[in-house]
């Protein structure tokens, strides 16, 4: 199903090329020129997101805001505000806003902004089960002896407010534990905020955790209201806690001691009521002695302690683990659901699984699109793992051979810059593949890249990979949005 987005937005030229960006990101979109009406709408289908304008006939966005966070709180709203607006925004969001953009906008970047907010809401309203497969799509599935422990200590603690930390190593499946552990909870209610702290940059963590006032740094042109704001009242998991700097580690201690925080390059003393999760593969203990982890932290955070075990040491979950891949990929890919062959899952479970259940689960989906529907077989679900785990070790080699090969010129003098031969070495491909996987879109090409949709132009004409006339289409149609601005 495609996630369903409701816009809020009375000036028709603007809401027309909005709904088009979206719906050419494969979002279904339905519309509101009122307020009141919008409000109407949400209350009368389940929608995963909610973007309006400030300015409305009927009902004004901050009143929708309020009136959706009161029926609806796990509902994330979008704010859309005109230039000199921007303290009103600001109170929109302290009202529950999920975030606000200020116009004019790029596409870009409310494209952005709208697949993180429909992650956030998918990760608080999606059901997951536990133990056995039901009819959820995601559920923790196994009844070997050290999954029927986690199933007992996430009844004994859900309900709690203390903090809990999730080990296991990556692939085990700690985000799935998180959310049962929410959705067990008495703030189950209230909202639930993921941030994988190893996905955003250092200097950009502390402002998306706590949040930012206006000049705090270059670029904060506008006060920012950061997670543990937005998740008062709920619960907010923080993934890949291992990767915190010092600075931000202190930061976060402060936060569960004394249960408020400072937006950076601010002096107000904000009072936040949230639980915290948290989730590392990483060995806290060494990082301890290493002094590059908290030794503080670590207790404040380890009040209740969640330990994965990895898949080779509960191997007899395998059959159930497949069963259930089988069923929910063969649902979403809307075919009829093969069978196994018992030697297929038997080999299954005599085999390593170094990327844990996330990897078990890619190889199962793999035989399923090569099955044609048929029986998965012995011989077929072998050829899928080999061609699986052939690139990453022949990427591996490469990689060491080029990097080798390019050091030996250095020192002999006949390179002067590696880095620089590197990227021009490297660099075509990635653009090149990044454009071809992405169907000729260039903004989400630009998206994955990290670059803007200028930058990825230039790069592609510069280096010779102009996209085909079908690709300049969309860019030359302004209703497309792409690297236009939304008024």
């Amino acid at each position: 199903m495609k996630p369903r987005l409701l816009l809020i937005e009375d000036d028709t030229s603007t809401a027309c090329a909005l709904q088009k960006v979206l719906q050419d990101e494969g979002y279904q979109v339905n519309r509101a020129e009122r307020g009141d009406a919008g409000l109407e709408e949400a209350r009368r289908l389940p929608y995963q997101l909610v973007i309006t304008d400030l300015r409305l006939p009927g009902l004004n966005g901050l009143e929708l805001v309020a009136r959706l966070r009161a029926t609806q709180p796990k509902l994330p709203v979008i704010m859309m505000t005109a230039h000199g607006t921007t303290e009103t925004a600001i109170e929109a969001t302290k009202l529950g806003a999920y975030e606000y953009l200020v116009k004019p906008f790029e596409a870009d970047e409310l494209l952005g902004l709208v697949a993180t907010a429909v992650a956030q809401s998918q990760l608080m309203s999606e059901p997951v089960e536990m133990g056995e497969a039901g009819h959820a799509r995601l559920a923790v599935i196994g009844n070997s002896r050290p999954m029927q422990s986690i199933y007992k200590e996430i009844g004994r603690v859900a309900a709690t407010p203390v903090t809990v930390l999730i080990r296991g190593e990556t692939g085990t499946g700690k985000e799935l534990i998180a959310r049962a552990l929410y959705q067990h909870s008495n703030r189950s209610h209230k909202p639930f905020i993921a941030v994988n702290c190893a996905a955003i940059p250092e200097t950009l963590l502390e402002s998306e955790l706590f949040g930012h006032e206006r000049g705090a740094f270059t670029g904060a042109k506008v006060r920012r209201i950061g997670r543990f704001e937005q998740a008062h009242g709920g619960t907010i998991f923080l993934d890949e806690i291992g990767d915190l700097s010092p600075g931000t580690q202190a930061k976060l201690l402060r936060v569960l001691q004394e249960k408020t925080i400072r937006r950076v390059g601010g002096d107000a003393v904000i009072p936040v009521d949230v639980r915290v999760l948290a989730a590392t593969h990483c060995d806290l203990e060494a990082g301890i002695v290493n002094q590059k982890f908290r030794q503080d932290l670590f207790y404040r955070l380890s009040v209740v302690t969640v330990h994965l075990p990895p898949l080779s040491e509960r191997r007899e979950d395998i059959p159930a683990l497949v069963k259930f891949f089988i069923q929910r990929y063969a649902r979403e890919l809307q075919v009829e659901t093969p069978s196994i062959q018992a030697e297929a899952v038997q080999w299954l479970q005599t085999q390593p699984w170094p990327g844990n259940v996330r990897e078990l689960e890619n190889i199962v989906r793999q035989a399923l699109l090569t099955s044609r529907h048929f029986t998965i077989g012995l011989g077929q679900v072998k050829e899928v793992l080999a061609k699986a785990r052939k690139p990453q070790l022949a990427s591996g080699q490469l990689h060491a051979d080029y990097v080798a090969g390019l050091l030996a010129r250095v020192q002999r003098g006949e390179e002067q810059d590696a880095y620089a031969r590197m990227i021009a070495d490297l660099e075509p491909e990635l653009f090149r593949q990044a454009i071809q996987l992405a169907g000729g879109n260039q903004a989400k090409a630009a998206r994955w890249l990290g670059v803007t949709r200028l930058k990825m132009r230039e790069k592609l004409i510069q280096l010779g990979l102009h996209p085909h006339r079908g690709m300049d289409e969309e860019e030359d149609n302004p209703s497309a949005g792409a690297g236009q601005d939304i008024p």
